[in-house]
């Protein structure tokens, strides 16, 4: 019987070891695509629902402020100081530009001087009109010399009425000289610098109000006769945001183009935050009265990407991607065009992140 050293006993352990471990890697390495798989994602879901809702009609437009002006100088002057630059926003009553008046503060201040005196006058005129009509009643003068006094105090009395005048026509022009802002809003023109001279009615800046944003769309004549004042109507900002906007109608033109067969219809909304700018795409949706059957799902569960719309239904545990077209927006659902049914489960959570194939689980 042979035995073996210590370094045959090593060689011999070492490849026993060999012999019983690959075999269990083996399993291992099976197994780990099973073990290691990511769990189902939790999703909610809501059903596909098909029911009659106003017929929509969607127009593109641009938007415009309610208030734009070009401030301009009422009275001509030299520019010596312009606060204000293209992009500000100045509230009601800023000081946008202050002419030169100099020469009408002098002016001022003589007229002041000469009323003053004008009423020292006056005063002394009237003491003596009183002392000669108490001495009328005795007969102590002649009527000729009262009849003096009372034309000469007239006279006073419209001097000094003048003099009040012509300092309310210089303190005027003074205030003028400092030209404000109508209202507030964006400055976004300055047509002045400072050391140019304006002349009365000279442009200063062109002011914007963007409180509030029209929309003017030219309707078919054929949707046109069914709106009315009243008629729901919404307004979408792609730039901004893919969530429409509740707008009123401001006005519907009668005066339409008789080559097109349009009618311009006005819109108004509001813009908090002054986030819809001047000059941007809007795309004005209008609920017509006639009623249709459309596929309607919840807002949430449409997933945009880029320019491409897309909901996720749940078949056999797995998200299914289908591509949709928004036709319109009815109180917290989406009428959409696309490859679902009525009454199929559409996930409304957890669908951000969601890739074509993934496991779900529905809560």
């Amino acid at each position: 019987m042979r035995i073996f050293g210590p370094k045959e006993r090593r060689n011999t352990i070492l490849l026993l070891g060999i012999v019983f471990f690959f075999p269990h890697t083996g399993v291992l390495a099976q197994d780990a695509p099973r073990r290691f798989s990511p769990p189902p994602v939790p999703v909610r879901v809501a059903p596909v629902a098909r029911k009659s809702v106003s017929e929509r009609i969607s127009l593109v437009g641009t938007t415009v402020p309610v208030l734009r002006s070009i401030v301009a100088a009422g009275i001509p002057g030299l520019v010596i100081r312009f606060p204000v630059k293209e992009g500000d926003f100045v509230k009601k009553g800023a000081l946008l530009a202050k002419l030169r008046a100099t020469g009408r503060r002098l002016r001022l201040k003589a007229a002041a001087a000469s009323r003053k005196a004008a009423r020292v006058k006056l005063e002394n005129a009237a003491k003596a009109l009183r002392r000669l009509r108490r001495l009328q009643k005795t007969k102590s003068i002649a009527e000729e010399r009262l009849d003096d006094a009372e034309t000469a105090y007239r006279m006073l009395v419209n001097e000094l009425h003048q003099k009040d005048a012509e300092i309310e026509l210089l303190e005027d022009e003074i205030r003028r000289k400092e030209i404000r802002a109508p209202f507030s809003g964006f400055v976004v023109k300055a047509h002045t610098q400072v050391g140019q001279w304006l002349p009365a009615g000279g442009p200063v800046v062109t002011l914007i109000d963007l409180s509030r944003v029209r929309v003017t769309v030219d309707v078919p004549e054929r949707h046109y006769v069914r709106l009315n004042e009243k008629s729901e109507t919404f307004v979408t900002l792609k730039s901004l945001s893919d969530s429409p906007i509740r707008a009123s109608i401001e006005a519907l033109l009668s005066q339409g183009d008789s080559d097109a067969r349009t009618f311009p219809v006005k819109v108004l909304l509001d813009n908090p935050g002054y986030r819809i700018k001047s000059a941007m795409e809007a795309v004005v949706t209008f609920n017509l009265p006639v009623k249709k059957r459309m596929l309607l799902v919840p807002k949430d569960a449409v997933v945009t990407t880029g320019y491409d719309r897309r909901v996720y239904r749940v078949v056999n545990g797995k998200a299914d991607p289908v591509p949709v077209r928004i036709l319109g927006y009815y109180d917290g659902h989406v009428a959409v065009s696309g490859d679902l049914k009525e009454g199929q489960n559409v996930v409304i959570r957890g669908n951000e992140r969601l890739r074509p194939g993934q496991a779900v689980r529905v809560q």
